[in-house]
């Protein structure tokens, strides 16, 4: 079995890290996961100096209560 060596063109990577064709890919994901998590969750934008992504968050108290008792985040990920 021969092997394989990949290398990445960091620019390009760093380049569509940035980019606002995968922030919204990122962004739909998140809504996504935030939807079938319920009410009191909601999603934040973060921005890093490398790239742009989105977090989903407990946003209420009860939402918060809710994620620590049944691990609602990982289970609307799928995980």
């Amino acid at each position: 079995m021969s092997k394989v060596e990949i290398k990445l063109n960091s620019p390009g990577v760093r380049e569509l890290l940035k980019c606002s064709e995968i922030a919204a890919a990122c962004e739909e994901q998140a809504r996504a996961v935030a939807g079938r998590a319920g009410d009191g969750y909601v999603v934040e934008q973060r921005s890093y100096a490398e790239r742009t992504g989105f977090a989903v968050v407990a946003d209420s108290s009860e939402a918060k209560r809710d994620n620590l008792k049944n691990n609602t985040l990982l289970k609307a990920l799928g995980v």
